[in-house]
């Protein structure tokens, strides 16, 4: 289980994260919904040790996260889907998803890398291009491949539905509902701006705006 209590993130002085609360049970995905601005990519970087935390706790099958630096975070089984992707764009595709493997030295890093080519076949045909030379929806599948790698107990996922093509969504959602299929007990946080495909996704839903949360309606 994933546990966030109390959370506030400032930055240059201006308060991000307002005392931000959530829970992410054993095979449960949840929601984080909100508009721009409202903290959702704050609250995935902090889980993720990449910002620094003001106050709160944050806990994964009770450990402590907080004395931990990222690299140490994602070992525990933590794959991160960033917004903006992150690929290393003259690396290849295949090389992009071996990177949490090097990282964290899976060992059994080609069968994952074998079931994520299941999941998305698109990735196998892709293996040898260049990230940078893909297109904007190709690199989602990229990135949504590589959280597949390193995603053993917990899935960050931030906005993997923004800004594609309904067909595209629909795809991503399909490929994410089959992850987690092979992985009963994974937990996962889905960020998103709209309701639209994560109501299809989630079990849970929780708001947030000005960096607070509530449970939605």
């Amino acid at each position: 289980m994933l546990e966030v209590d109390g959370l506030s993130v400032t930055i240059a002085g201006f308060p991000i994260l307002r005392q931000v609360s959530l829970k992410v049970r054993d095979g449960q995905v949840v929601g984080l919904i909100g508009p721009n601005g409202a903290g959702k990519t704050t609250t995935l970087r902090a889980v993720m040790g990449l910002i620094g935390v003001g106050s709160g706790r944050i806990r994964l099958d009770g450990v402590e996260l907080g004395p931990l630096p990222a690299h140490i975070r994602a070992r525990l089984g933590i794959g991160y889907m960033p917004e903006d992707r992150r690929l290393i764009g003259n690396l290849s595709v295949e090389d992009n998803l071996r990177l949490p493997a090097w990282a964290q030295g899976l060992t059994d890093f080609e069968t994952r890398l074998e079931a994520v080519y299941e999941l998305i076949p698109e990735l196998r045909d892709l293996r040898g291009r260049s990230a940078g030379a893909l297109s904007g929806g190709q690199q989602k599948l990229v990135a949504l491949g590589r959280s597949f790698i390193a995603g053993r107990r917990l899935l960050l996922l931030d906005e993997p539905f923004e800004g594609v093509a309904p067909a595209l969504a629909s795809r991503l959602l399909e490929r994410i509902r089959a992850f987690r299929d092979r992985q009963p007990g994974l937990a996962t946080l889905v960020c998103e701006s709209s309701f639209e495909w994560v109501r299809r996704l989630a079990d849970e839903v929780i708001t947030i705006e000005r960096g607070e949360t509530s449970r939605a309606v």
